[in-house]
């Protein structure tokens, strides 16, 4: 039986892509660039890719940027993207729970909960950290973001991701944060590209910085800086607050 998140990126590209969520994507890249000090010379991995809007903007800044996904559909329109664009890039399938690199890449990102922290399970989601650990050589960087525990403390997920919405996108009903195990779990609605409206029995985990910084220093990262993530301007100058719906992550092995 399919799981939400896949059902979730069967046929949703074009319709993803318009989302509000994802229209940051210069800003983020601008920050990631920075975050390479400006060398060309390494390799990135952009694991949980979707349709590929950072990794296509990264290479089109002169990085060499490889993409993962799960998802046929994103896959396949950020092929599309790159191709219209005339840029050649390796967009490969696989699960973020399973890759097959090793010490191979100096930079990994993952953003936008691309693949962490969507899993069911609280040890999928570490396999996925420590998969991206294992494709790391020993002085990589791994920058990504994820769903900040602090917010729903003090504020409702329901009523943030409705402030959020816009026409055309995806909508979100009878939240539940539960304080044992922070997980939120929600009706989430969306129309795929054929026009079909699909429900989903959502699972999705928030972290505190805390338990981030403690699994990331298991897995041999030496520092471990943690921001609140500004759709389209990320900066190690944002202090990670309980507003933030969504905290910034830098670790460097």
């Amino acid at each position: 039986m399919k799981k939400w998140y896949e059902t979730l990126f069967e046929n949703y590209a074009l319709k993803y892509d318009n989302e509000c969520f994802t229209q940051g994507t210069t800003g983020e890249c601008d920050f990631i660039e920075a975050e390479t000090g400006g060398n060309k010379q390494i390799r990135i991995l952009d694991l949980g890719c979707g349709t590929g809007r950072h990794t296509i903007e990264l290479t089109k800044r002169g990085f060499n940027v490889t993409g993962v996904d799960l998802s046929d559909s994103q896959l396949k329109r950020a092929n599309e993207k790159a191709a219209v664009l005339g840029l050649t890039i390796d967009f490969l399938k696989y699960d973020a729970r399973h890759l097959p690199f090793s010490k191979e890449f100096d930079m990994l990102i993952m953003l936008c909960e691309g693949a962490f922290p969507l899993m069911e399970t609280d040890e999928m989601n570490y396999q996925i950290l420590q998969n991206a650990a294992q494709s790391l050589n020993d002085n990589g960087k791994l920058i990504f973001t994820t769903l900040n525990g602090l917010f729903p403390l003090f504020h409702s997920v329901k009523d943030f991701l409705a402030s959020q919405k816009e026409e055309g996108n995806a909508t979100y009903n009878k939240n539940s944060f539960d304080l044992m195990t922070f997980r939120d779990t929600n009706i989430t609605t969306v129309e795929d590209d054929s026009g079909n409206l699909k429900e989903l029995n959502c699972n999705e985990r928030y972290y505190v910085p805390s338990e981030i910084s403690w699994l990331l220093k298991s897995l041999g990262f030496k520092t471990v800086d943690i921001y609140g993530a500004v759709l389209g301007a990320f900066s190690r100058d944002k202090q990670l607050t309980t507003e933030d719906f969504e905290m910034l992550v830098v670790a460097e092995k």
